[in-house]
């Protein structure tokens, strides 16, 4: 079988990626925050090894060409590999993996059947000086509550908010979620600085899904009204990473408000909508446009 085929019987649905090929519960979240301490810059950086971590938004699932990764379907044209082919690094090393979340940074990730990667932060030595993370949304179910359970309610009340009123009668607070986020990803950027003192720290954050105004269920299939549940929860989780990238003294690439006209309802969507293209993006994530935008704000940041 191809590895395009390979891939496509591995994750054939955005949910898999986003929250069912990772494995493991109970293992303990990352240690306290420290006090901030700042990247390290030089008027002229040139970097020696550069670490990319993250999960599916940075590996890029179907962002030609995809490598399977023992299951973390890793993209060379991800924006990681970009930034590192513009700043030209001597040493390059991409351990992200789709389905991550914060705490596959410090445990071993189990991906699909019995394949397994090893913690990411095993990548993070001393002598690494740039380090790139995106992660988070799939902490405690995010993604996969916005992209599996209120797409499937969409058809109970099309013209309403069928997703907004089932997590309002549950008490789910999506608000403490994103802040919770928030604080494991200032803890993780601060074991990253422990490991690599000397590093340039960014945190990547994640883009727009829904347009400011009207709807594309085509596209994006949420009821009318759970398109501002989208929209808010994408704002607030972009402001939970903020905070946490000031809190630790790490650099802030941000995604959401770069990515404004470019939701996936857009002319020009930076995120592919619900159904995967083998050739750009699997769906609901992102299409190369976006990595090579997000590669030229890293690489703008670093130079």
């Amino acid at each position: 079988m191809s590895t395009t085929g390979r891939l496509g019987v591995l994750c054939a649905a955005a949910v898999l990626v986003l929250t069912g090929c990772t494995g493991g519960s109970g293992a303990p979240d990352l240690p306290a925050v420290e006090q901030p301490r700042a990247p390290t810059t030089s008027a002229s950086p040139s970097y020696q090894r550069y670490v990319a971590l993250g999960d599916s938004y940075t590996a890029g699932p179907y962002v030609p060409n995809t490598d399977l990764a023992n299951g973390c379907l890793r993209s060379s044209g991800n924006y990681p590999s970009l930034v590192a082919a513009a700043l030209d690094v001597d040493t390059f090393v991409d351990v992200s993996c789709s389905g991550a979340d914060t705490r596959d940074l410090l445990r071993p990730q189990h991906t699909f059947r019995d394949a397994s990667v090893p913690p990411q932060l095993d990548a993070v030595t001393a002598a690494t000086d740039l380090v790139t993370l995106g992660i988070g949304g799939n902490d405690f179910d995010l993604f996969g509550t916005l992209l599996q359970t209120c797409t499937r309610l969409r058809d109970l009340d099309p013209a309403g908010a069928p997703c907004t009123a089932q997590l309002d009668a549950q008490g789910t607070d999506l608000d403490r979620q994103t802040a919770r986020i928030g604080h494991r990803v200032a803890t993780a950027i601060n074991e990253v600085q422990t490991r690599a003192p000397r590093a340039t720290v960014l945190l990547v954050g994640y883009p727009r899904l829904t347009p400011a105004t009207g709807t594309c269920p085509k596209l994006l299939p949420l009821a009318r009204g759970d398109y501002r549940l989208a929209e808010h929860v994408a704002a607030s989780l972009s402001t939970s990473m903020s905070h946490a990238a000031e809190q630790v003294g790490a650099g802030f690439i941000d995604v959401y408000a770069a990515s404004a006209g470019h939701d996936i309802c857009a002319a020009e969507p930076w995120v592919n909508g619900r159904l995967t293209d083998q050739e750009a993006a699997l769906a609901f994530h992102p299409f190369s446009t976006q990595m090579q935008a997000v590669a030229d704000l890293v690489v703008a940041r670093v130079r």
